[in-house]
């Protein structure tokens, strides 16, 4: 939960008359989360959020399920997802099940002609290439490599690349090496701190590996007083659809509350270290309902005489592990490459690759990067998950 923020204009009193200098009252939205139960915020927009001019037919975006049940590691070329011209075309379902689904993303352009709300989940973008501006009606937030941006279910946005491709797309080629990269996580419900690192009022604790100063906030901008037509695409229970507007959705004047996106960049998460290896909730960066987002950053290792730096062999009974490769060298893994993703799943051990034990011991740090995905419910593998495949994964212990 972010803290309290308050950003443009607003009266001195919720739920009171105010006005623009033209006499009319400005329109207030609660947005809120949980119902009425939890965090909220209060807009004040130039014209009614609610004047819809028309609405197209909605088309299905619902993952394309390959595998229901596996009992099988597996690994996957993230960097082999085909890049897209469009935004949402490019988010490519990987993982998926009833709290979350992983997808990767190469968007090749920016948003220009929409924007997009996703109604049923918060979303987590993790920034692995490019770099960008998230434009909402609470202000903007510049973004680049290793940026979280957290972005509440319901909130309407744009995405700005800073860089996009004016090649045209080869169907056939693998990409080596393009622009923009997404690693993203959609959850259906609220992406929180981790209650270990919260205090009773909300404030993050001193051991915790972040505090609010790393937390960054959208910078607010004047409100866009534009009338027309304006094409909002509403992802909804597995369907698109699109929602034209009277007016521009960022013509907010200010707001306040304790509910909006934000920026946490990965390379601001201090690692906690020990004589010994330490466990993986030491890493816990997010918490949603049956998940976690851990983050790997560089760091040093173990320090007691006899430590091995390598993690041991883990049987994970109850979680599915999902570990994103963004950078550096994995002692414990062997031909790692930048955008790989491995899944561990519940049921059988996962460890080290032979020989990285022994080769670990007198390492003195680390220089990996990389984001974890434990889910406590198990995953499905997608049509697009299978096409990137790396076969024989699970016999790499051999």
């Amino acid at each position: 939960m972010p803290h309290y923020m308050r950003s443009g204009t607003i009266p001195s009193k919720r739920h009171t008359q105010f006005r623009q200098p033209n006499g009319n009252l400005y329109s207030e939205e609660l947005f809120s989360t949980e119902g009425f139960s939890n965090d909220s915020s209060l807009l004040y927009h130039i014209h009614p959020p609610t004047q819809i001019l028309s609405t197209d037919k909605p088309v299905s975006v619902q993952p394309r399920i390959a595998e229901e049940k596996m009992l099988a590691h597996r690994s996957f070329e993230g960097f082999h997802i085909l890049p897209a011209s469009d935004y949402l075309d490019s988010r490519k379902p990987i993982l998926i099940n009833n709290d979350l689904h992983i997808s990767l993303a190469a968007p090749e352009k920016s948003m220009k002609d929409y924007f997009y709300k996703n109604a049923d989940a918060d979303e987590l973008i993790f920034v692995h290439e490019g770099n960008g501006t998230l434009r909402t009606a609470y202000g903007n937030l510049a973004f680049g490599y290793g940026d979280y941006i957290i972005i509440p279910r319901g909130t309407i946005y744009q995405i700005e690349f800073d860089n996009e491709s004016n090649q045209p797309i080869d169907e056939k080629k693998r990409p080596t090496d393009e622009v923009n990269r997404l690693f993203i996580v959609e959850s259906f419900s609220p992406i929180r701190y981790p209650k270990k690192y919260v205090s009773t009022n909300g404030q993050l604790l001193e051991h915790s590996p972040y505090c609010e100063r790393d937390i960054r906030q959208p910078l607010f901008s004047e409100a866009n007083d534009e009338k027309g037509d304006f094409l909002i695409r509403v992802k909804k229970q597995g369907m698109l659809y699109g929602i034209h507007y009277a007016h521009h959705p960022f013509d907010a004047v200010g707001w306040d509350g304790c509910c909006y996106p934000y920026i946490f960049s990965i390379h601001n998460f201090e690692p906690v270290t020990g004589r010994v290896h330490q466990p993986p909730p030491v890493h816990v960066t997010f918490e949603a309902n049956n998940f976690v987002v851990c983050s790997f950053v560089p760091r040093l290792f173990d320090y007691h005489p006899l430590a091995i730096p390598a993690p041991y062999n883990h049987s994970n009974i109850d979680s599915d592990e999902v570990l994103y490769y963004v950078d550096g060298d994995f002692m414990s893994r062997k031909n790692v490459t930048r955008g790989m993703i491995t899944l561990h799943p519940a049921g059988i051990p996962h460890g080290p690759h032979p020989g990285t034990v022994e080769k670990s011991i007198g390492t003195k740090e680390t220089k990996e990067l990389a984001v974890m995905v434990d889910t406590f419910h198990p995953l499905q593998l997608t049509k697009s998950a299978i096409e990137i495949e790396i076969p024989g994964y699970h016999k790499s212990w051999m």
